[in-house]
């Protein structure tokens, strides 16, 4: 599951790739545009760290943020809409959690909610609970998983 991978097979086959993030604050760009060459399928990434971004650069809707918060699969699912939009990629992950410190008893330390879109891969959303590992490690833990749901879209291409 590395980024190298994901950008030799979206070469290969010609797709184009987003990111939206918020706890990442472009970790996930950041290790995708690492790899040399990822000019040719690496659109642009957002990083929509506030409510307003979210719903500025992305169109989520207040009203689900409202509803939801921003740490739900439904925030998840309409910031990976907005990026594949936006974007005008074939593949987009989004990524919205809560890194640490700190957390609720209702959204603890750790968990992460992720969607993902891809040209043959319907909107789908996940949360992980990476658990309370500390800043840095939950944040490099989301970046991985998002690259390999990036993996898995281009595959199902």
């Amino acid at each position: 599951m590395s980024a190298a991978t994901l950008v030799a097979l979206c070469t290969a086959q010609g797709l184009t790739v987003t990111c939206a993030e918020s706890c990442t604050g472009g970790m996930v760009a950041a290790a995708i545009t690492d790899v040399a060459g990822s000019s040719a399928v690496f659109e642009r990434g957002f990083v929509t760290y506030s409510n307003v971004a979210k719903t500025e650069m992305l169109g989520v809707a207040p009203a689900t943020l409202e509803a939801h918060g921003a740490v739900s699969e439904e925030v998840a699912a309409q910031m990976a809409s907005g990026a594949q939009t936006a974007a005008g990629a074939q593949i987009a992950v989004a990524i919205t959690g809560i890194a640490g410190p700190g957390g609720s008893e209702f959204k603890p330390e750790g968990r992460v909610c992720f969607g993902i879109i891809g040209p043959n891969t319907k909107l789908s959303t996940e949360t992980v609970e990476f658990g309370a590992l500390g800043r840095a490690q939950v944040r490099q833990a989301a970046r991985d998983h998002a690259i390999g749901l990036l993996l898995a879209a281009a595959q199902a291409a």
